[in-house]
């Protein structure tokens, strides 16, 4: 019975009020109210607008409407301003004064029937007595509430047809969340099976590349060969000319003495022979020149054309090492994205990487409270778009620390460690960030709690030792830790509670002079036996003052 009532309680929706106007808009419309009902609501508006951002304008505004609610002897209304009041001081962690309100709101909704509002405020009350873990008392106002429901004629069997109703829904919706993730994973083997198409277009690449550098190989070859063959036809052009110039020298030699020996003969018949010895002497160096013109002309033309293949194989070498630049820039952020650098650059340059193992590592889980049961409320691509929201700011919080490595994700478990650097790292800057994944939560929750919908709540835990660190797989290879430092880590996270960063002992031993801590004794781990265990308050000023600046 009581299982059933609790189940209950877990299942209620939040009470909504909508909020279309701002808080500047209602507080001129208070002061121009004349009937008090119109007082009464314009109060309770403003009391949960100021409930977001000030607790103390929230209690001034719910106690005004309950005292107009209670000149209009309005019991529901009664019952709604009491309520938050509660609310407002438990926000400004007034526990005393809480109680008594969530007691008045209890009362006030008796009286006006209003059995959502029972439960809310029987809830609200036993989880505060619950943190004082005062839990007979939280038992006691529990039980009450069952008696009055029994006494109203609400029976077992009608909670249970209830129960089973909300049940059957869930289990539906659990079906529509197996189906959604199923087709998550067919998208994931489409992105691996991308991923190898991708690696074997690389391995093209770089065999088309190997082709190109062999055909400039050998067209850079046959230019030295073309080199050397006009370097040896000077050569012969050179020797011919020579040739050519002691032929001419000699003949003149034999002509002159024939000419002594004829110099008796007429005159006219001399110079008719040496006009004719002119004219031939003319013609050889005109052949001779017209040879040379037109081997310079042929080889110029050879050479053009070589130059023009070779620019051409640059032009293309280029644009296929640009294809092979970015395909292979595109790799390496697919795989800095599973494993840090160093690992990364080991393993692109060995095909490879040794295990290592680290002295003094930081480990930190978390974990969101609840997280079944909200999955069951939102859809598949509410739960997922939510899941991604909260990693990816995660993953942004850990991107401002150098010194902090993201390890992997499982389900709604979140695992990062520092340390990994292979230099005995402090716990300082993981500590920062799990205060920032907090706070960020912290917000969600706000904004989610004015839109009435459901919100995540985290528990994180970190713990400091030795761990061992490598590359495990071959197709589908991934980074991870491994040593007891881990499953310590994960007995904090699981005895921490939601909203709150719990460090072990051992961490704290490393942060006391940074952060203010409250020591919450000896707590019993499953498996690990007792742990001195510690919830981090706030970075000290002083040292934060350090920081900042």
């Amino acid at each position: 019975m009581k299982k059933i009532f609790t189940l209950l309680l877990l299942n209620l929706g939040i009470f909504i009020i909508g909020q279309a106007q701002s808080i500047a808009e209602l507080e001129k419309q208070l002061q121009e109210a004349g009937t008090t009902k119109e007082k009464l609501s314009l109060n309770y508006q403003l009391g949960e607008a100021y409930l977001r951002s000030s607790a103390e304008k929230s209690v001034e505004y719910g106690k005004q409407a309950f005292n107009l609610a209670r000149d209009l002897s309005n019991e529901g209304m009664m019952a709604r301003t009491a309520f938050l009041v509660g609310k407002a001081y438990v926000r400004d962690r007034n526990d005393r004064n809480a109680k008594t309100w969530f007691d008045t709101a209890l009362a006030a909704a008796k009286k006006a029937g209003d059995s959502d509002l029972i439960i809310r405020s029987v809830e609200s009350r036993s989880k505060i007595e619950k943190d004082d873990r005062d839990y007979r008392e939280a038992y006691h106002i529990v039980e009450e509430a069952f008696k009055y429901f029994s006494q109203k004629g609400t029976s077992i069997s009608d909670l249970e047809e209830k129960y089973e109703r909300q049940r059957q829904a869930l289990l539906q919706e659990r079906n529509r969340l197996e189906q959604e993730i199923n087709q998550l994973t067919s998208e994931r083997r489409e992105l691996v099976s991308d991923r190898e198409r991708l690696q074997q277009r690389q391995q093209e690449l770089v065999r088309d590349k190997a082709k190109v550098e062999e055909q400039i190989t050998e067209k850079e070859e046959r230019l030295a060969t073309i080199a050397e063959a006009k370097e040896r036809a000077d050569s012969v052009v050179q020797t011919k000319e020579r040739e050519v110039k002691t032929l001419t020298r000699e003949r003149l030699e034999q002509e002159a003495v024939l000419q002594a020996q004829k110099a008796e003969l007429a005159k006219a018949s001399l110079e008719a022979e040496q006009n004719r010895r002119i004219a031939e002497q003319a013609a050889a160096r005109q052949n001779q020149l017209l040879i040379l013109a037109t081997f310079g002309t042929l080889l110029a033309l050879l050479l053009l054309i070589l130059f023009l293949i070779a620019r051409r194989s640059r032009s293309r070498l280029a644009e296929k090492n640009k294809i092979i630049e970015t395909e292979r820039q595109r790799s390496d952020e697919l795989l800095l994205n599973i494993l840090p650098k160093p690992i990364a650059d080991e393993l692109k340059e060995f095909g490879k990487a040794k295990a290592r193992k680290y002295e003094q590592v930081t480990v930190l889980f978390s974990d969101f409270k609840n997280f079944t049961s909200i999955s069951e409320r939102l859809s598949p691509e509410e739960l997922v778009e939510e899941l991604d929201k909260c990693f990816k700011a995660f993953d942004f919080i850990l991107s401002q620390y150098d010194d902090i490595e993201k390890i992997k994700t499982i389900g709604d478990a979140y695992m990062c460690a520092s340390g990994l650097t292979g230099r005995r790292g402090l716990p300082h800057n993981i500590i920062r960030a799990a205060l920032e994944m907090q706070q960020f939560l912290n917000e969600q929750k706000q904004e989610k709690m004015r839109l009435g919908k459901p919100f995540f709540e985290a528990r994180i835990g970190l713990h400091t030792g030795s761990v061992v660190a490598g590359v495990v797989g071959v197709n589908k290879f991934a980074y991870d830790i491994w040593g007891d430092t881990v499953n310590i880590a994960a007995r904090v996270e699981a005895n921490g509670e939601e909203g709150r960063v719990n460090i072990s002992n051992t961490t704290y031993g490393l942060v006391k002079y940074q952060f203010d801590c409250e020591y919450r004794g000896k707590v019993q781990a499953k498996n690990k036996g007792l742990i001195d265990m510690y919830f981090v308050q706030k970075e000290k000023a002083k040292n934060l003052a350090a920081v900042t600046a």
